[in-house]
């Protein structure tokens, strides 16, 4: 599993595309609608790069037999009053590598990578009744609400997300 420059992020741009597709086929709802061209995807990636070079995002790539299997990302606030905190992205598990742990090494990666940086709070929205939230309490997420007709699962059809968060740090006073 590797961190990701900004430029490492353009060069796997078609693999990232491939596996953000592969989610949204199997119905991962990740903020896009289906059918998700590879075009589009690879172009969303692309997208990333600049945040990424400026420290705005992590994004964390695994990789099985030559090819990504799996990514997960942290977005960092870039507000005085929330640098303490940063929200999980985009953890996706290719189809084929399910049910295999990579799931749970990608976000124990990213609790981390927050600690080490000096976040305290990681916050992350999941389809509620979704297989991710199992993964999430089993990983010792609070579940903190869920909010009804939230977003749109690949079809089109709204459901509730359900917000976590996790301590991953010791709080830093104020000052």
């Amino acid at each position: 599993m590797s961190r990701l420059s900004a430029a490492e992020l353009l060069s796997a741009a078609d693999e990232l595309a491939d596996l953000l597709t592969d989610a949204v086929d199997g119905g991962a709802s990740v903020g896009f609608l289906a059918p998700l061209g590879r075009a589009e995807a690879a172009d969303w990636w692309r997208g990333r790069a600049e945040a990424v070079a400026a420290g705005e995002l992590a994004v964390w790539a695994a990789r099985t037999g030559g090819r990504v299997t799996g990514t997960v990302g942290l977005a960092f606030p870039g507000r005085p009053n929330s640098r303490h905190r940063a929200e999980v992205v985009k953890l996706m598990v290719h189809r084929d590598g399910r049910g295999q742990g990579l799931g749970r090494r990608l976000l124990a990666t990213a609790e981390h990578a927050a600690a080490v940086a000096g976040v305290t709070l990681l916050h992350l929205d999941t389809e509620t009744g979704s297989p991710a939230e199992s993964l999430y309490r089993s990983a010792g997420w609070t579940r903190a609400g869920a909010i009804p007709d939230y977003a749109a699962t690949p079809e089109g059809a709204l459901h509730a997300t359900t917000i976590f968060y996790k301590h991953v740090g010791p709080a830093v006073p104020p000052g």
